[in-house]
């Protein structure tokens, strides 16, 4: 299953959240090939003309792979622990899901019309936590549940 990340925004080469994005997807795909999981991809779009959540969902939703399982980050999503995060995205495997997108809006968030569009919304919790940071967080979730999945010692077990 190939997975995706469609955001907002472009992280700089050489800043701390690159570096950090890219460490954990090198894991998840090492970690995840064996599982049938990856590769992770991102898919950076930016709107230039300044066209607010609204012009952010369509370039979102042009990124979105085919038939995708679309998941946007929202702070008023639904909540989840890391295992209960890896047994979702296992089924979504499991049940043949080819594609699966996570969406993360801008700074304003995301458009209500691609919100009601996902199959799931997730939340990271109720604070509101700035879009880059939250590319990291989420790479690092997929990192982590291949390794729930691959059977690792999970510590809060």
């Amino acid at each position: 299953m190939r997975v995706s990340i469609c955001a907002v925004g472009r992280l700089q080469g050489r800043s701390n959240e690159r570096a950090l994005v890219d460490d954990y997807k090198t894991r998840f795909d090492r970690t995840g090939r064996a599982l049938g999981l990856g590769p992770l991809n991102e898919i950076e779009v930016d709107d230039r003309k300044g066209g607010g959540m609204a012009a952010e969902a369509a370039l979102l939703e042009r990124a979105l792979p085919a038939g995708a399982t679309v998941v946007t980050l929202d702070e008023r999503g639904q909540l989840l622990t890391s295992p209960e995060f890896a047994t979702r995205i296992a089924r979504w495997r499991d049940d043949g899901c080819q594609d699966l997108a996570f969406v993360i809006g801008g700074a304003d968030g995301i458009a209500p019309g691609l919100r009601a569009r996902a199959d799931v919304s997730l939340s990271f919790g109720p604070m509101v936590w700035p879009h880059m940071l939250v590319r990291v967080m989420l790479a690092e979730q997929l990192y982590r549940a291949a390794t729930i999945l691959a059977g690792s010692p999970y510590h809060r077990a």
